[in-house]
């Protein structure tokens, strides 16, 4: 599987955030990913060096809107801890004022 394919998106959100004081960093996988091909990604997209990963698949949950009914799509989140000399540019945002 192409490492591109493997890791969709960064996950940003205030869980995250908290975890980057661990040198953790959060992102959605392929659901069909096991935690070798995402450490795999991980160090070939950004040149890091990856010491554990963590995967987890998000349940649906259930959403109406108005009449209609439906559910939240399943997908698989990879919690991934980083060596401590390393980090990831991309979560590492501009302050804004």
């Amino acid at each position: 599987m192409n490492p591109r394919s493997v890791i969709i998106r960064p996950i940003v959100s205030e869980k995250s955030y908290a975890l980057l004081a661990a040198n953790k960093y959060t992102f959605q996988v392929h659901p069909d990913a096991h935690k070798t091909q995402v450490r795999q990604a991980v160090e070939q997209i950004f040149g890091v060096r990856v010491r554990d990963v963590r995967t987890m698949t998000v349940k649906s949950k259930p959403k109406r809107r108005g009449w209609t009914r439906g559910r939240t799509a399943e997908w698989k989140k990879a919690v991934v801890q980083l060596h401590p000399e390393d980090t990831i540019e991309l979560f590492e945002g501009q302050e804004t004022e």
